[in-house]
């Protein structure tokens, strides 16, 4: 059930921000335990200028094409299970649409399971407390 923000630069093609969005969905499916039909994303283009960031803290070294890849999911995961995602998600999108590894920046976070409402105005996966 997670949520994926991806924010980058406007200019990108539609097949480039289509494959960035599915690379980011396979990744979750492969690396991060979500089920192939569980797909919820916002893609959004800034305008130059408008995604603020340093081109060399933590990376080698940043370029116009950064983009912030920000998670939301509904439980926890291990370390071991999001480096494994990390690492799987700048190999797919080395490969589509070619987003260089130091232009990748991921940030997970985590929410209690009636913090969400998939519709309805339901909290669909509220676990119901015992008195």
């Amino acid at each position: 059930m997670p949520l994926a923000r991806i924010s980058l630069t406007r200019g990108r093609s539609p097949e480039y921000r289509r494959a960035l969005a599915d690379n980011v969905h396979r990744a979750l499916v492969e690396a991060f335990d979500v089920p192939a039909d569980d797909r919820f994303q916002i893609v959004e283009e800034l305008e130059p200028g408008a995604l603020i960031y340093d081109r060399s803290y933590f990376a080698g070294r940043r370029s116009d094409d950064f983009v912030v890849i920000a998670i939301t999911a509904g439980r926890p995961r291990s370390t071991a299970t999001k480096k494994q995602f990390y690492q799987r998600l700048v190999t797919l999108l080395g490969e589509a649409p070619g987003i260089r590894a130091d232009d990748v920046m991921i940030i997970i976070t985590t929410t209690e399971r009636d913090g969400w409402s998939f519709s309805n105005g339901l909290a669909q996966l509220a676990v119901e407390e015992v008195a």
